[in-house]
C-alpha cells in the first residue's frame, strides 16, 4: 500500500461499562477539530446490531478517511491531540484499528 495515498482506518471499539461511551463522546468532540486540521474526516459508522457471519461484539465501528499515512502520524503526534488522547483510553477496554486501502 502506498503511504502517500488516501486510506480508510476502520475503528472498532469496546467501551468500559461505567461511563465509557460518554468519555468517548467527549474525546470525539475534542478530537474532531484536530482531525479536520489534518484532513481526516469520518466516513461512515454505526452501532453493531448482530454479527451475521462470525463473532463480533464491538460497541461502535466506524471509518475515518485520512489523506495519507503521514497525516495520520502527524495527527496522533500533535501536542494538542496528546493532551486529549487520555479520554479515548479512559473510555475503552479494547480497540481495533485496521488500515484499509480505499478502493471506491
Amino acid at each position: 500500500m502506498d503511504d502517500n495515498k488516501p486510506f480508510l482506518m476502520l475503528n472498532a471499539l469496546w467501551f468500559k461499562p461505567q461511563g465509557g461511551k460518554e468519555s468517548y463522546q467527549q474525546y470525539m468532540a475534542l478530537a474532531a477539530p484536530l482531525l479536520e486540521k489534518y484532513g481526516g474526516r469520518p466516513v461512515a459508522g454505526g452501532v453493531p446490531f448482530k454479527a451475521v457471519i462470525g463473532e463480533f461484539d464491538a460497541d461502535l465501528v466506524f471509518f475515518i478517511h485520512y489523506p495519507s499515512w503521514q497525516t495520520f502520524l502527524d495527527f496522533i503526534a500533535d501536542p494538542e491531540y496528546q493532551k486529549i488522547s487520555h479520554f479515548r483510553e479512559d473510555a475503552i477496554t479494547k480497540s481495533l484499528l485496521i488500515r484499509c486501502e480505499k478502493i471506491f
